[in-house]
């Protein structure tokens, strides 16, 4: 099974290396000195690693054959791929790879459908889970612990309690004032169709 581990950003410096857009949660497995990644589009890859190191907080790969920053600058936003075996899973019981969560079922905690996930978009800040609703219609769900509150593979579903608005198409806001502003507009309404 092939797994995307990062996208190739802009060249840095004049040797070769570019940044990377990390999309794995197992770097140092994934993307470590060594490693034969394909690509897509395929006709950049396949690339092996040849070294790599994290400057500034962000990950720096060399790849074999790259030596000047316009053959670096050549591969940006291509896709790296791995090869994973399917069986394999995350050292981490609370991690899980994009394959193990396609397809699941999306319930809230009293078990009313929602949808479900047909895609998996990995932002800088988080994770979203694309779930297709029954209609048709989509819906994206934060991939946090806050809202996702169990994932279930045996029974192949992710249990969510999501805040209001998120799955709904309103947002349900409470407050003192605004039913002192309704018991207001009520009882001009009544004032207005009173006989005269």
């Amino acid at each position: 099974m092939q797994l995307v581990v990062g996208r190739i950003g802009r060249a840095h410096g004049i040797k070769g290396e570019v940044t990377i857009e990390v999309r794995t949660d197992e770097p140092e497995l994934r993307l470590g000195p060594g490693a034969v990644l394909a690509t897509d589009p395929a006709s950049t890859g396949p690339l092996t690693i040849e070294s790599g190191r994290v400057h500034s907080g962000r990950l720096l790969l060399r790849f074999e054959g790259v030596r000047d920053r316009t053959q670096a600058e050549a591969l940006r936003n291509t896709l790296l791929i791995a090869e994973v075996d399917p069986e394999e899973l995350p050292e981490d019981p609370e991690e899980f790879y994009d394959h193990q969560l396609m397809d699941l079922d999306v319930v809230t905690a009293d078990g009313t459908e929602v949808g479900r996930i047909t895609e998996i978009s990995h932002l800088p800040s988080q994770d979203l889970f694309i779930v297709e609703r029954p209609d048709g219609s989509e819906v994206m769900i934060p991939f946090v612990e806050e809202i996702v509150t169990e994932i279930d593979l045996e029974e192949q579903k992710a249990v969510i309690t999501p805040p209001p608005g998120l799955i709904d198409d309103r947002a349900e806001i409470v407050s003192s004032r605004d039913a002192d502003a309704d018991a207001d507009a009520d009882a001009d309404d009544d004032a207005r169709d009173e006989p005269a």
